[in-house]
């Protein structure tokens, strides 16, 4: 039987996918934010447990062989060109992350990445906001991640007791045992999110829990709470993004512990990017966001399956 060659993806999703990307690339050249490319292979990657990188065998210059990574994200490289000073930037790239695959998942996606010096989240979340609209979508609304948390579960999670958390978990059907505070946070917070999602359409959570910075600052409040945002549509998250560490010590105890929970758990530990910690001293004050463009075409034509978006959806299995 011969192998089916035909695209997945209609003629007009096709042309639905190329419309999306000139109002994105004409609303980041009215604000003049410079299109540009960065690799996608490297010797180092994001070391976050939640994140399995697509790693390739290369060979070295003396015949012996050493993994590389594709990229899961554009983010380290395009930081190391804003502490060059490079300016404003954005980049429409693939990406990579082994292991996801599903209704809204596959291992290779398309993602917009941008990046403004001289501005923090609520900034940024304003400049989002202001992107659905010129793609037609509503105006997103707004909720801290503590009412919107307390809302679901009654618990402040900046405050309640670690032992709480595991409680509700299991009532909701995970077994918590092996699982820190910041992941029992995020299966709680995935599970509501899901819930809700014919009632709440469009939305940012922002002032996540500090053990969630990840990359994002970790503003002087009390409880402190990570510089950090995500944006929801239909119960799927579109975004992320942060108010952008630039302290190099203090990303490099970051990278550290994730590696350590990767080990924790039966990953492998991630070689972590020297050139991204030796330039982050240098990285100007600036906020940064992560847009996956395959979902939000999802969003855009109602298509219910991430495949139906893609012209090639399982070249990967």
């Amino acid at each position: 039987m011969k192998a089916d060659w035909r695209p997945v993806a209609s003629q007009a999703m096709l042309e639905r996918r190329a419309a999306m990307y000139a109002v994105v690339r004409r609303f980041m050249r009215d604000r003049s934010i410079l299109e540009v490319e960065t690799p996608v292979l490297s010797t180092s990657a994001n070391p976050d447990d939640s994140i399995q990188p697509v790693t390739v065998n290369s060979p070295t210059a003396d015949g012996t062989r050493e993994p590389v990574y594709l990229q899961t994200s554009p983010e380290f490289p395009m930081k190391r060109m804003l502490a060059g000073g490079c300016g404003p930037v954005y980049q429409i790239c693939r990406v990579f992350r082994a292991g996801e695959t599903g209704r809204l998942h596959r291992p290779e996606f398309s993602m917009l990445e941008w990046y403004r010096p001289g501005m923090n989240e609520r900034g940024l979340m304003d400049e989002v906001a202001d992107l659905l609209e010129a793609l037609g979508l509503d105006r997103a609304a707004r909720f801290s991640y503590a009412e919107y948390f307390q809302h679901d579960t009654g618990l402040d999670p900046h405050t309640c007791a670690t032992n709480r958390l595991q409680a509700l978990a299991r009532e909701r059907g995970l077994l918590t045992e092996r699982l820190d505070r910041g992941a029992l946070l995020d299966f709680l917070f995935s599970d509501m999110t899901r819930r809700k999602r014919s009632t709440e359409a469009c939305f940012f959570i922002h002032d996540y829990p500090a053990c969630q910075a990840a990359l994002a600052r970790i503003k002087d409040d009390d409880p402190p709470l990570a510089a950090r945002f995500e944006l929801f549509i239909n119960g799927m998250e579109i975004a992320n993004g942060f108010h952008e560490l630039n302290d190099s010590d203090e990303q490099r105890r970051r990278f550290q512990d994730d590696n350590e929970r990767r080990k924790q758990h039966g990953l492998p530990e991630v070689r972590l990017d020297e050139r991204l910690l030796a330039a982050l001293d240098g990285l100007p004050d600036c906020a940064g966001v992560a847009l996956g463009l395959d979902r939000l075409l999802m969003c855009i034509t109602g298509a219910d399956d991430i495949r139906e978006v893609l012209t090639f959806p399982d070249e990967a299995g």
